[in-house]
């Protein structure tokens, strides 16, 4: 039977609707959305770049309870909130994983539970990946 394993962030969001910030199922690690919130506190408030920079390493803090890092990502998803601000979140995608390419989505969507959030990010790891 494969383990199962769930990480906590502290996030607010977490207790209310009751999510894992990172689930581990055999070798896929599955971080969920993630924003730019360090507790209570929003960083890059109105700059996307920023948002999905402090998002994503927000994701990758979560992978480090699995002793992985961006190298084992296999994908990525990034949710923005306008079209104008795509530029701005690939620029912070590719500075973070130019090297590892993973799968890439980026969606437009109408809104967060924040109208702060610009940006959410999802990562998707594999445990023993190798570089090719």
């Amino acid at each position: 039977m494969t383990e199962v394993r769930r990480v906590q962030s502290g996030s607010p969001w977490e207790e209310t609707i009751g999510f894992a910030r990172a689930v581990a199922a055999g070798d896929r690690v599955l971080v969920a959305g993630t924003t730019s919130f360090k507790g209570r506190v929003l960083y890059g408030e109105g700059d996307p770049y920023e948002q999905t920079r402090v998002a994503f390493g927000n994701a990758l803090e979560a992978l480090k309870e699995f002793g992985l890092g961006a190298e084992s990502v296999i994908r990525t998803r990034m949710y923005l909130t306008h079209v104008r601000d795509v530029d701005e979140a690939s620029r912070a995608h590719k500075e973070l994983f130019d090297s590892v390419r993973p799968a890439a989505t980026l969606l437009v969507v109408e809104g967060f539970v924040d109208p702060r959030i610009l940006v959410e990010v999802e990562v998707e790891a594999f445990r023993g990946a190798e570089q090719s």
